[in-house]
């Protein structure tokens, strides 16, 4: 199996690859008018090029129980969302393939007791995970992912000794579980919090007092979080945390209502952001968007300013940025564009040391969201061009210095 692994990967890193529409060569496109900008030197910068790039293990342990499933055990859940058990192999193809980093969502609200304790089924099986991705050198990120609903954890001042419950809880009982394992475990509190089934759930307004309330409320839950971690002992007093603003999106953390906690750790917290831009060549099911060249700077300007953003009141400062999820799914075909676009994405974060990571939900066909480039079955690349493309940009010391 490993000698198949290594010739799999020595000939997707050999060149242009292959394309998944018959008799079309898919061309990896020339980056070099993005060029490195000037980064801190300091430990975090280096931790951040040494991430790389990543991937998600989307859709198995976030899963969560549902009217069909809610007698089901609780085990289930790991092929509910997708059809393939995890086994130790994918992370070998990972690790060969030239990623440093894996993100593991994980959901917990299903797995918990009366009394707010982890199942130990559920929790060994993700520690297993956890384990064969670190015993390939790869850095991982482990979260609470699709807990965001009222009655777990929701951010507003109704619901927050809840949320503050749970949050204590869960992290409570991860830092103990975890303390011993080194700094090439991450933790993240919490995926994508926000006000769900509003009218502004996926568009912070800071002159909206419920969104100022939100950003108040994942201030302080971000808080209780860290200070929950530190107190753990371990590698935990030092171990690298990353702070989500607002559903995770970018103009949140730019914004001044977003505030990193108090740390006794010397510059050891990441923000993070997702960058599904732009929405609907990226994202959007419903739109008719399919192209993507990296000479349009219709098309480009969104990816541009953001990452110029997050490095100008961030990376500049020192402080770690890490896109935790970026992805464009497949609409009938779109390789190239596709290609074209991780190109781009990878480039523009790099070139101020920001790692990404791809956001595989294990679906490749049809009318969703189409964002799997692994076939976890058969522990193959769906589409090699583009994790080529991710391998062949990502990285700071991958990118053109300035002259």
């Amino acid at each position: 199996m490993k000698r198949l692994l290594s010739l799999l990967c020595a000939a997707l890193a050999m060149l242009f690859l292959f394309s998944a529409a018959v008799g079309e060569e898919i061309v990896i496109p020339e980056m070099d008018f993005i060029r490195q900008q000037p980064i801190p030197d300091n430990e975090a910068m280096t931790f951040l090029k040494n991430m790389g790039v990543g991937w998600n293990l989307g859709n198995t342990f976030e899963a969560v129980k549902d009217q069909w499933t809610a007698t089901r055990d609780e085990m289930f859940l790991e092929t509910y969302w997708q059809k393939d058990t995890i086994t130790e192999p994918l992370f070998d193809l990972l690790k060969n393939a030239g990623f440093s980093t894996v993100r593991i969502p994980v959901s917990w609200h299903d797995h918990i007791d009366a009394d707010g304790v982890i199942s130990e089924r559920w929790l060994s099986r993700v520690q297993q995970v956890v384990d064969w991705a670190m015993s390939k050198g790869l850095y991982v990120i482990l979260n609470a992912h699709h807990d965001v609903m009222t009655g777990v954890y929701y951010p507003s001042s109704e619901f927050y000794e809840t949320s503050a419950a749970f949050t204590r809880g869960i992290w409570s009982q991860l830092a103990e579980r975890f303390a011993d394992y080194d700094e090439h475990l991450i933790f993240e509190p919490i995926n994508e919090a926000r006000q769900r089934d509003t009218d502004h759930e996926w568009s912070f307004d800071a002159r909206n007092p419920d969104c100022l309330d939100a950003a108040d409320c994942i201030n302080r839950l971000n808080q209780l979080f860290v200070d929950t971690v530190r107190m753990s002992g371990g590698y935990n007093e030092t171990r690298y945390l990353m702070i989500p603003g607002y559903a995770t999106a970018p103009g949140p953390v730019l914004n001044d209502t977003f505030i990193l906690p108090e740390d006794d750790a010397d510059n050891r917290l990441i923000v993070t952001v997702h960058t599904y831009i732009p929405y609907d060549f990226a994202q959007n099911t419903r739109s008719t968007l399919r192209d993507f060249e990296v000479r349009d700077m219709g098309i480009t300007q969104q990816i541009a300013q953001t990452m110029a953003s997050l490095y100008k009141k961030y990376i500049v400062n020192g402080i770690p940025v890490v896109v935790g999820e970026f992805g464009a799914l497949n609409k009938n075909g779109n390789t190239q564009a596709r290609v074209n676009y991780t190109a781009y994405a990878t480039v523009a974060a790099a070139a101020r040391n920001i790692p990404v990571i791809w956001w595989d939900n294990n679906a490749v066909n049809g009318n969703g969201e189409n964002f799997g480039i692994i076939d976890r079955k058969n522990i193959t690349f769906y589409f090699p061009e583009i994790v080529e493309t991710m391998i062949h940009f990502g990285g700071y010391d991958k990118i053109q210095p300035q002259e």
